[in-house]
């Protein structure tokens, strides 16, 4: 009798150890679970933890509630500008209500990827290649709203939609860069131009102040041969005035039109030229004529002459001293 109680009670020891063995469910902390019985929903969702259903009678269906990255492949479309391109893009997006992603819906991550597709082939459609480029953010928002209206229904809500490339075609790229190219030409011209401006205004006032200032004219001159005489070269520039040239100039004019043929009569003389043979006729007055002394007209002129080589000489040799003066000031 003993063996027999003991039987039974080892008995129905087992059969409720497969009881419970075979009605336990465990569900992760990051899972949810949904419970049908016989073919209906029942209950709430079961939490995480231990869980007991009814064997052959419930069933338990469990949920991801993490979020899902999910990509979507490339799309091609085109833009409203008539332009063809590829975009891919990422999906993040969880479920917070596990009944209606469980009855609402037959696969909710297939619901989402197709509706994903969907959609950003319809944003290539309504968007321009500049905003594709540019305007991402906007894109980005755009998109999600879509995706997300229909997948309230289904226990699902999108948390983040980004667009990860955008490919264009080579011919597009080509005409891209170009532009880009030309653009930046553009501004290099325009802050080429600003600053020739700018430095012509600074130079025009420089002149100026070494205008009212001839002396200023003179130290930027000494500068300048400072600084070409720093370098360790055995060429030394010496720059000489245009005032001196000119100077020169004046003085070798008389002395060349002297040697020359004797101006016409009827042509103007200039005023060194009037001065000289002024000096002439006012020194053949002040002596005394003589007989034998010729009065013509080719012998005062050969006077002149002689008076005209003179005061060249004269101006030669006082550039000569000038020049004297400027090269010891340079090796001051």
């Amino acid at each position: 009798m003993v063996e027999e109680l003991v039987g039974v009670v080892a008995a129905v020891g087992a059969g409720a150890l497969v009881y419970v063995a075979s009605a336990a469910r465990v569900v992760k902390q990051y899972e949810r679970g949904v419970v049908f019985r016989l073919g209906r929903l029942h209950g709430d969702v079961r939490r995480p933890g231990f869980n007991l259903v009814i064997p052959a009678v419930d069933r338990m269906r469990k949920v991801n509630l993490q979020i899902v990255t999910m990509p979507i492949p490339a799309q091609e479309g085109i833009t409203r500008d008539n332009v063809t391109v590829r975009v891919d893009a990422v999906v993040y997006f969880k479920v917070v209500d596990p009944s209606a992603a469980i009855v609402n819906v037959e696969d909710y991550r297939f619901a989402v990827s197709q509706m994903a597709q969907t959609s950003l082939r319809s944003i290539i459609g309504k968007s321009e290649l500049d905003d594709l480029l540019s305007n991402r953010e906007k894109l980005n928002q755009g998109l999600e709203l879509m995706i997300d209206s229909p997948a309230v229904e289904w226990g699902v809500t999108i948390d983040r939609v980004e667009i990860k490339d955008v490919s264009l075609p080579d011919t597009m790229k080509r005409s891209m860069a170009r532009q880009a190219e030309a653009d930046r030409e553009r501004r290099a011209r325009l802050i080429n131009a600003d600053a020739e401006y700018q430095a012509s205004k600074k130079l025009a006032q420089a002149a100026r102040q070494m205008a009212d200032t001839p002396s200023a004219l003179q130290l930027r001159l000494l500068q300048t041969v400072m600084a070409v005489a720093a370098e360790k070269n055995s060429t030394l520039v010496l720059p000489i005035p245009v005032e001196l040239l000119r100077f020169l100039e004046r003085g070798a004019q008389p002395a060349a039109e002297s040697a020359g043929q004797p101006q016409d009569a009827g042509q103007p003389q200039d005023a060194g030229q009037r001065q000289d043979a002024g000096e002439a006729e006012g020194a053949s007055r002040a002596q005394p004529t003589d007989p034998a002394e010729p009065t013509d007209r080719a012998a005062i002129e050969e006077r002149a002459a002689d008076l005209t080589e003179q005061r060249a000489v004269d101006l030669t040799e006082q550039a000569g001293e000038a020049m004297e003066r400027l090269r010891r000031a340079v090796e001051q």
